[in-house]
């Protein structure tokens, strides 16, 4: 089974941008607990990080041609603004899990609107890694469950 990571605007940054929301592990040492995580769950976990929106949209898109059995998406500040995002995940056939870092709920008022949210299976954030680790768990049981 392989899923696709999706990490959005910015998130090349972490582990230097403001640490008290986003915690101070880079994206490269995210993507390690991932792949360990993958393992353990016998999952291919393949990581994507782009700051050009088009270039994510036309990501999503290739996964209708590909082999990936659900979608973990942290898109960043485009979860709040980007309408051509939520359309290319509204025309996913698999299962799609939103994560943040922060608790996108307990910030700025503008932070707490997910476009994409309405196009995704569910949404977890508020615990550093940990939401990314409990969403790559999500959509692995999402994919196990409709491939059943």
């Amino acid at each position: 089974m392989r899923i696709l990571v999706l990490h959005g605007v910015n998130l090349s940054m972490l582990g230097r941008r403001n640490p008290a929301h986003y915690g101070t592990e880079s994206l490269a040492d995210i993507d390690r607990s991932l792949a360990e995580l993958g393992h353990e769950l016998g999952v291919d976990v393949e990581p994507f990080q782009t700051n050009h929106e088009g270039e994510m949209v036309e990501r999503i898109h290739r996964v209708l041609d590909e082999d990936v059995a659900a979608v973990v998406i942290n898109a960043g500040a485009w979860t709040h603004d980007s309408h051509a995002l939520a359309d290319a995940l509204e025309l996913l056939h698999v299962p799609v899990v939103e994560v943040h870092l922060s608790n996108i709920h307990a910030r700025e008022d503008f932070r707490r609107t997910s476009l994409l949210a309405p196009v995704c299976a569910g949404s977890i954030c508020g615990f550093g890694v940990q939401s990314y680790l409990l969403g790559l768990r999500a959509a692995h049981g999402l994919a196990r469950n409709s491939c059943a």
